[in-house]
């Protein structure tokens, strides 16, 4: 888990990160969450990407085997379940976990045109389980119900490694 400020990314981080999204990586800050291997699974991505794009989303999932343990919760119905949950204190905790996203990407930088913007659907939707579970393993259990309600369900889970090639974070 970590948030703002991020330890900057060595270039082998970022290499790995290019290699989980099959695309090169844009706008690294850090790696907010990472497998038991050491292995990235949540990148913190600038609020303004390089090419100068407003890019909302500090937090993204780029784990493979995470991010397909989200689609299969989607696929299976769980986003309008967690959005019916959305009343008395989960709300309340869901919008106390939108502030927080909000400050996080405020602390990085600001950019007027995602102000008050945070991700996943926050602070009154469920859109997106591969935001909301990026932002609860960045910050940690408790600061997004909705993502740790996802990763409960989950088949996957950070404390076992799944990775094709395990990552040594020992290694420059």
């Amino acid at each position: 888990m970590t948030r703002p400020p991020f330890e900057p990314p060595v270039p082998r981080e970022v290499e790995a990160v290019s290699r989980q999204l099959g695309r090169p990586a844009r706008g690294v800050l850090g790696i907010a969450a990472r497998c038991a291997c050491g292995a990235p699974v949540v990148v913190a991505t600038r609020p303004r990407l390089p090419d100068g794009t407003p890019f909302p989303t500090l937090y993204y999932l780029t784990h493979p085997a995470a991010t397909a343990a989200m689609s299969r919760l989607e696929a299976e119905g769980w986003m309008p379940r967690f959005a019916a949950l959305l009343e008395g204190p989960l709300a309340r905790a869901y919008r106390r976990a939108h502030e927080s996203y909000l400050a996080d990407r405020e602390s990085v930088e600001h950019v007027e045109e995602i102000a008050g913007v945070s991700a996943g659907g926050m602070p009154t939707r469920v859109k997106c389980l591969h935001a909301l579970a990026a932002h609860a393993l960045a910050a940690g259990p408790g600061v997004n119900p909705v993502g740790d309600l996802a990763l409960e369900r989950a088949e996957w889970s950070p404390s076992r490694c799944e990775c094709d090639e395990p990552f040594d974070a020992a290694v420059p």
